[in-house]
């Protein structure tokens, strides 16, 4: 290994040292690892676009990581545990990662090489070639990308990604413009109106309209990557937000006014960046066109008449509000009832009679169009009504100043271009206030679901696989339990009665555990405490004796693989392969695709790996190969057992299948699970 690759890398014992590092580094408040998708052929622009990241590099004695800050030209900049940057070739890094899956061909390359006759000095470039053509499409694992967490304030989130940079480039950018175009106005109001020509003039008012070209794209283009960045950041939050949403809430919900808010979530990107931005600039224009009327010796009540028609505009945006919240409601209300009814159209048609199915959608329609009718109303006042008679109203005062005497050439130009940029000002208001009210609604759809990250704890400076829990040993040195919980209670929060209460449990490692009960007595509730899902209102839950909270959720939920009940388990619209081994790694290595065929061979499932003509590699879900119930539970119990759990739960995971296939999948559990606790009914 290069001498100066192996001077930077960190121990694996370092990691959690590194990872803070790191964070500092990039001024992150936390730095949670994020696992990169890479192919052979890309790696070297997967690595550069890595930072802040870790890169696993296999040494002699054990496994390294580098610590990718940045890039400098074809060189990445390590910052080592001397807390120093340090510049490093990019194939220095990549030979490093990927030395495990290079080792088996180089032999056999360096005796095709020798073959040939190839000189000494041309063999590193031919044996890089030959690795590249054989490698190109092979998944490399190994890079963990370092992001800030899910619950990152949102003025830092923007500030990271460049979003308040370019906002102040183009407030000033826009803020310049106007400055040169009403310089532009002063220049011809102080010649052409006087009634002569000076060449000089003309000169410096054609400089000041070519200048206004390089502000006005530099304006255009802030604006764009302001939008892009902040989108991005406001997707991103989105999409954690999602990730985190307590099941029981979703439930509790349904699922169809979740599909709402996640519609007004693009809601709030295209109104609040477009109308925002266009706001702010019209608030720029009616300033300076408040100073240009103030200027203007004989329109100085035009100011004032601006200020009092600004104020009515904005209380009629405000009206107009209220009434796009009720449209808005209304709507939101038909896209519930459409998405729920969609989900349960199979049992409708089944179970209701035809007279019954579109009941209440008439009464739904007319309250939506009702409120589309008042919006329609008040959205023609505002966008119609009030810049044009912004236009008259001033037209109209100019006009009895012209009369009451004649003003200077200069400043009837600067009064009309005031009257003529208000008018343009109060346009894109209302447009912007329009866009910002319909963005304020979407926000307070989609709060409920952003509130889901105050509630994500930033995770320990470690890395997945460095701390490991210690069984614990009872006074004869015997292991001792391997899952505990004490005095473990939980409400469910539609009731008023514990469905858990003062509930004390060990689990030994090795154990084979059916927990039985009747509906409803809290067997998959206990399940969900235990396995993570859900956090219980009292009590503890320990693993190796450490909760869940210093443990992580991640390294949680890898030590106990869990099979949810069938109406909570889901076939992903993905291949074959990565429903089974989505919680293990993705992408696979060769071994883990080999395990997971042979454990699919075990529960019986060889004739549909027969009949896909992908194998394994079919797509499958509502928009592949369909499965059957019965083996969408086989698919749910091998996603689990492929976890490789120390401890594996599976909450009424055989009722689907027929007696025989459920001896052959109950032994197919027991042979693949270190310790079992098996839910069933009695």
């Amino acid at each position: 290994m290069n001498e100066s690759l192996q001077a930077q890398l960190w121990p694996a014992s370092q990691l959690a040292a590194a990872q803070a590092s790191a964070a500092r580094h990039s001024r992150l408040a936390a730095a949670v690892p994020e696992p990169i998708d890479a192919h052979y052929a890309e790696l070297g622009a997967r690595l550069f676009d890595s930072a802040p990241a870790l890169v696993r590099i296999d040494t002699t004695l054990d496994a390294g990581y580098a610590l990718v800050v940045g890039r400098r030209g074809r060189c990445l900049l390590l910052l080592g545990p001397d807390l120093r940057v340090h510049p490093i070739d990019v194939d220095v890094v990549r030979s490093g990662l990927c030395a495990a899956i290079e080792a088996p061909l180089l032999p056999a390359i360096d005796r095709l090489l020798v073959a040939a006759d190839l000189p000494p000095s041309r063999r590193g470039a031919a044996r890089t070639a030959l690795l590249r053509q054989q490698l190109a499409a092979r998944p490399v694992s190994g890079i963990l990308r370092l992001r800030p967490p899910p619950s990152e304030r949102l003025p830092q989130a923007l500030w990271r990604a460049g979003a308040l940079r370019h906002l102040a480039t183009f407030l000033l950018a826009h803020a310049t413009h106007y400055a040169l175009w009403i310089l532009s106005w002063w220049m011809v109001g102080g010649t052409t109106l006087a009634g002569r020509f000076d060449p000089g003039w003309f000169a410096g008012w054609a400089l000041v309209l070519a200048t206004l070209v390089p502000f006005r794209l530099l304006a255009t283009w802030s604006q764009g990557a302001f939008a892009m960045a902040a989108g991005g950041v406001l997707k991103r939050r989105l999409l954690d937000a999602g990730l985190c949403l307590d099941p029981q809430a979703v439930r509790g919900a349904g699922v169809g006014s979740f599909v709402g808010r996640t519609i007004e979530a693009e809601a709030i990107e295209s109104l609040a960046l477009g109308g925002g931005t266009v706001a702010v600039t019209a608030a720029i224009e009616l300033l300076v066109a408040g100073l240009l009327l103030a200027l203007a010796a004989h329109s100085a009540s035009l100011s004032w008449l601006l200020l009092a028609w600004t104020a009515l505009v904005v209380g009629g945006g405000v009206w107009c509000l209220r009434r796009r919240r009720h449209w808005t409601q209304a709507r939101l209300d038909l896209t519930y009832d459409l998405v729920e009814k969609m989900i349960g159209h199979r049992t409708r048609l089944a179970q209701a009679r035809p007279a019954t199915w579109h009941q209440g959608e008439d009464e739904a329609l007319e309250r939506y169009l009702g409120s589309s009718r008042r919006l329609d109303a008040a959205n023609t006042w505002l966008l119609a009504v009030a810049p044009r008679g912004w236009l008259l109203l001033a037209l109209l005062v100019l006009g009895l100043a012209l009369v009451g005497g004649v003003p200077s050439p200069t400043e009837l130009a600067v009064g009309l271009g005031g009257v003529l940029l208000a008018h343009q000002a109060l346009s894109r208001l209302v447009f912007g206030l329009a866009d910002l009210g319909g963005a304020a609604i979407a926000w307070r759809q989609i709060v409920p679901m952003l509130d889901a990250l105050s509630h994500v704890r930033p995770p320990a400076p470690t890395v997945s696989g460095i701390t490991e829990p210690a069984t614990p040993a009872d006074s004869n040195g015997r292991p001792g339990h391997l899952l505990g919980a004490h005095q473990l209670a939980f409400t469910h929060p539609s009731r008023n009665k514990p469905v858990i209460d003062g509930l004390d449990l060990a689990v030994f490692a090795g154990d084979r555990i059916l927990l039985e009960g009747a509906s409803g007595s809290g067997k998959s509730t206990l399940a969900s405490l235990l396995g993570g899902q859900r956090s219980p209102d009292a009590g503890v839950v320990l693993f190796g004796g450490i909760d869940r909270q210093t443990l992580g959720d991640e390294a949680w939920r890898r030590r106990i693989a869990m099979a949810p009940q069938f109406h909570e388990n889901h076939v992903l619209s993905e291949s074959l392969a990565f429903n089974l081994l989505m919680g293990r790694r993705w992408p696979p290595h060769a071994e883990d695709v080999q395990q997971a065929e042979e454990l699919c061979r075990e529960l019986g499932l060889a004739d549909l790996l027969a009949r896909m003509p992908a194998g394994l590699f079919e797509m499958v879900g509502e928009s592949g190969w369909q499965l059957s119930h019965g083996e969408r539970s086989r698919l749910f119990l091998a996603r689990a057992l492929l976890q490789q759990g120390e401890i594996v739960m599976l909450d009424e995971s055989f009722t689907a299948l027929d007696p025989s296939t459920q001896a052959a999948s109950l032994r197919c559990a027991l042979a693949h699970s270190k310790t079992l606790i098996v839910i069933a009914h009695p």
